[in-house]
C-alpha cells in the first residue's frame, strides 16, 4: 500500500520528448528526458517516427526515474500523465503506459494538461511567484498570456490568432537555412548581431491578441528581393539577422505582455514553455521588468522545454484536490485550456 506520503510518477509523451519524473510531496526528485535526434534529417517533428521513438523509450526513463528515486513501483500513490494537446501518436504511448501502470497498481490515474503543466513549472524552484500573477506561455505550437489565479485555476486572457511565436522563429530560421530546431540557433547567432540593424512589419491585433504569420510573410519577402541584388545576403548578415528577427517576435510578445500587466494590475510576472529559454526574450523581459516594476519569474532551462518535472507538480496539485480519471480517459491532441 502507498504510504501517507504523496509519491506520483509523472509521464509526458506530448511531442518529441519522452520524460518521466518522480514528485514526493511536491518535490520533484528527478526530470528524465529522451530527446529524439531523429527529427533533425526532416527539418521537424514526424509524428510517426515520434510515436515509435515513445514506445522505444518509455521503460527506460520511467525505469530511470523510479531508481534514481529509490522508490519502488508499489510506493506508488498515483500516475500522472499529459492527455493534451499535443501529438495523437506520442500522446497515446503515454496515456497508455500511464492507465496500465495504475490499473495493475491500483492507483489513482491523473490527467494533465501539458500547457497549464508549464506554469506550474514554476513551483519546482524558489522563487515561487505569488497569485494572481501573469504567465506569458511560449512554445512551438502556443503563445499565451494567462492570468493565473490559483494552483488549478487559470485564465487565458489573449493568445495567438494564427502561428505560436515558437513556429515563427523555427520558419525564420529555415528561411535562413539553419537546421531544426531553429529556435535555439537563432537565439545563439542573434547574440553576436544587431538587432537594430534590419525593420520586419509587426502585426498590430486588438486586445491582448497575438498574430505571427505576417512576420513570417514579411522576413520571406524581405529576404527574396535582398537575395536578388546580393545571393551572398544571408550568409553575410546572418548574425545581424537573426538579432532583428528575434528582436522584433520579442518585442511583439513583450509590447501585450505589458498591456496586459496594466490592464489586471498584477505586478508578478512569469514566462514558460519552450521559447522561454530564449535569452533574447529572458533578457528583455528583464530589463522591462525594471521599468515597470514587475518581479518575474523563470524556470531552470530543463523546466521551459518539455518535461515530466512539470506534469508531476501539476500532478501533486490534483491528487490534493483528488481530481482522478478513470481508465475510459483518451488522449486529447486538441486540448483546451
Amino acid at each position: 500500500m502507498p504510504s501517507a506520503d504523496i509519491k506520483i510518477l509523472a509521464i509526458e509523451s506530448s511531442c518529441d520528448e519522452t520524460s518521466a519524473a518522480i514528485a514526493v510531496n511536491g518535490k520533484v526528485l528527478n526530470n528524465i528526458i529522451a530527446t529524439q535526434s531523429v527529427h533533425e534529417n526532416y527539418g521537424g517533428v514526424v509524428p510517426e517516427l515520434a510515436s515509435r521513438a515513445h514506445q522505444l523509450n518509455i521503460v527506460p526513463v520511467v525505469d530511470q526515474a523510479l531508481k534514481g528515486a529509490n522508490i519502488d513501483k508499489n510506493e506508488l500513490s498515483a500516475v500522472a500523465f499529459t492527455r493534451g494537446p499535443g501529438l495523437m501518436g506520442a500522446l497515446l504511448v503515454g496515456a497508455s503506459f500511464a492507465k496500465a501502470t495504475a490499473l495493475a497498481l491500483d492507483i489513482p490515474l491523473i490527467e494533465v494538461n501539458h500547457m497549464q503543466a508549464h506554469i506550474l513549472a514554476h513551483f519546482i524552484d524558489d522563487p515561487k511567484p505569488k497569485f494572481p500573477f501573469l504567465c506569458l506561455t511560449v512554445s512551438g505550437g502556443h503563445t499565451q498570456i494567462v492570468l493565473v489565479k490559483d494552483f488549478l485555476e487559470m485564465e487565458v486572457v489573449g493568445e495567438t490568432q494564427d502561428d505560436a511565436v515558437g513556429e515563427a522563429f523555427d520558419k525564420a530560421a529555415k528561411m535562413l537555412g539553419l537546421g531544426y530546431p531553429g529556435g535555439p540557433m537563432v537565439d545563439r547567432l542573434a547574440q553576436k548581431g544587431n538587432p537594430m540593424r534590419f525593420e520586419f512589419p509587426k502585426t498590430e491585433m486588438p486586445g491582448l491578441s497575438y498574430s505571427f504569420s505576417g512576420i513570417k510573410t514579411g522576413i520571406l519577402y524581405f529576404l527574396r528581393d535582398e537575395l536578388k541584388k546580393d545571393e551572398k545576403f544571408i550568409e553575410d548578415n546572418m548574425n545581424d539577422l537573426c538579432a532583428s528577427i528575434q528582436h522584433t517576435l520579442v518585442s511583439m510578445l513583450l509590447q501585450k505582455l505589458r498591456k496586459a500587466a496594466r490592464q489586471y494590475k498584477v505586478d508578478q510576472i512569469a514566462i514558460a514553455g519552450g521559447v522561454s529559454a530564449n535569452s533574447g526574450l529572458r533578457n528583455a523581459l528583464n530589463d522591462l521588468a525594471t521599468q515597470e516594476n514587475w518581479q518575474v519569474y523563470i524556470p531552470a532551462f530543463e523546466y521551459c522545454t518539455d518535461n515530466a518535472g512539470m506534469i508531476a507538480m501539476a500532478g501533486h496539485f490534483k491528487y490534493q484536490k483528488q481530481e482522478f480519471v478513470d481508465q475510459s480517459i483518451s488522449a486529447l491532441p486538441r486540448m483546451k485550456f
